[in-house]
């Protein structure tokens, strides 16, 4: 009953958190700092056997937090999140070390740097280096730092649930934030494109991201962690909040990849529950299946049957549109074209939207990490994505337990796909998909024996 109650004054905290900041956005900066404070606070003075677990849960927060944040400005910079993902990972190397059976990703990270060389001789006179290779790079360098420090380390299903958890209720809070942005969408949706106004004022492509990960968590929870009947029926009410007003951003990538690993999760640990909780699995799944289908409904109703256009890739007047990845066909084939061009060294870390800027006038960024990675780093890319694909299955090969593993995978592959590296989500969900998750230890009782009375 305690951890319930925790659970849900969690939730409520970081709910009003929302809608206080809605109200006062400069608060949020003091809401960035006091994270920030508590979560340093914690690594440094716990226990040695709960320093991984503590970086983990801090990484978590501020990889949920960090759309949010840049949102509404609440952060020292624009990419805080994965620069701070990165301080904390390197705090956990000083504390707990890496295994040297990840050397793979210390190889992946030596090959992100030939790229900037080229950068240096193939970027536009106009082009700010600094920035430019900052903004490409920092999403490799976290997910290459964080697998390093995540690679075969123990933490139990517990553990996981709360790192999670971590991540999950920084989401609640954008997700409230983004209802009292825009409460009433009639207002706002006027087409089947993408909407900054629905995704309460940011790019809606990273809002949807970020919500079709809290629609993930709360799939796993309200399958895993979801004890009593009131807490299911709370995360059924939150995913379909949530599952709601990520669809109405239109922005499709984010919420399809979140149902996609949802059921990659199911598929992997049903297969390995034991009876009793398959059943419990087939009761749940209709609670899971009903929030979806609300969200659905009441999206649709609210956007006067736009979500339902935009889903079926048509245009307000019902006409089928003829790209159905929004320009984003285009910009990979470009990619590809500059790895064909140049296949040894590459174009150099960001010259692909630095071309753009020279041969369209404007400088859009790519939605897939893939074919950027082949562009701009050339046969190293190759390598590159090699081991980021190969590595988790060998360490899979090793250890068939983790039924978060394929669907972390997953989220990262689908993820960087449409919607490239821009925030650090990908990279730390990859890095947790090399953790060892293990089941607690149960405590051994003994028996004491009784002193023989002379």
């Amino acid at each position: 009953m305690k951890t319930n109650i925790t659970y849900v004054t969690a939730v409520v905290f970081h709910i009003a958190i929302g809608l206080l900041i809605y109200l006062n956005e400069s608060l949020a900066k003091i809401y960035f700092a006091s994270a920030l404070v508590y979560f340093l606070y914690r690594i440094i003075l716990v226990g040695e056997k709960q320093k991984t677990f503590e970086i983990l849960k801090a990484c978590a927060y501020f990889v949920g937090a960090e759309v949010f944040l840049r949102t509404t400005k609440g952060a020292i910079s624009y990419e805080a999140g994965k620069y701070l993902v990165i301080v904390f990972i390197i705090l956990g190397m000083f504390y707990k070390g890496i295994s040297g059976k990840g050397y793979p990703y210390f190889i992946y990270l030596m090959l992100l740097i030939p790229s900037i060389f080229v950068a240096s001789t193939t970027l536009s006179f106009d082009a700010n280096f600094r920035t430019n290779i900052a903004f490409v790079l920092s999403g490799p360098l976290c997910l290459g730092l964080a697998a390093l420090f995540c690679y075969d380390k123990k933490v139990t299903y517990r553990q996981m649930s709360q790192i999670l958890l971590f991540m999950l209720l920084p989401i609640l809070t954008h997700t409230a934030y983004v209802y009292f942005y825009a409460p009433d969408l009639r207002d706002v949706l006027t087409n089947t494109a993408s909407n900054r106004e629905a995704a309460g004022g940011f790019g809606s492509n990273q809002v949807a991201t970020v919500l079709g990960l809290g629609m993930f968590i709360l799939g796993i929870r309200l399958f895993i962690n979801s004890k009593t009947m009131a807490v299911r029926v709370l995360n059924m009410l939150l995913l379909t909040f949530v599952s709601y007003r990520a669809v109405v951003t239109l922005s499709r990538g984010g919420v399809i990849v979140g149902v996609i690993c949802i059921l990659i999760f199911l598929f992997y640990y049903y297969i390995q529950a034991k009876s009793k909780a398959k059943n419990q699995v087939l009761g749940v799944f209709v609670l899971f299946s009903t929030a979806l289908v609300m969200a659905w409904f009441v999206s649709s109703s609210q956007s006067s049957g736009l979500t339902d256009k935009r889903y079926a890739n048509q245009n307000a007047r019902g006409v089928q549109k003829k790209d159905v990845t929004t320009g984003r066909k285009h910009l990979f084939l470009e990619e590809i074209e500059g790895f064909i061009t140049n296949p040894f060294l590459g174009i150099g870390s960001s010259r692909a939207k630095d071309r753009r800027i020279e041969e369209e006038g404007q400088g859009v960024t790519s939605h897939n990490e893939i074919s950027r990675t082949l562009a701009e780093h050339g046969v190293f890319g190759v390598i590159i994505l090699i081991i980021l694909l190969f590595k988790p299955l060998d360490l899979r090969s090793k250890n068939r337990k983790n039924y978060y593993f394929f669907a972390f995978l997953a989220f990262w592959f689908a993820t960087i796909n449409h919607s490239s590296m821009r925030i650090a989500a990908p990279a730390f969900i990859y890095a947790l998909a090399l953790l060892n998750v293990v089941n607690e230890k149960n405590p051994i009782h003994r028996k004491q024996l009784k002193k023989q009375q002379v």
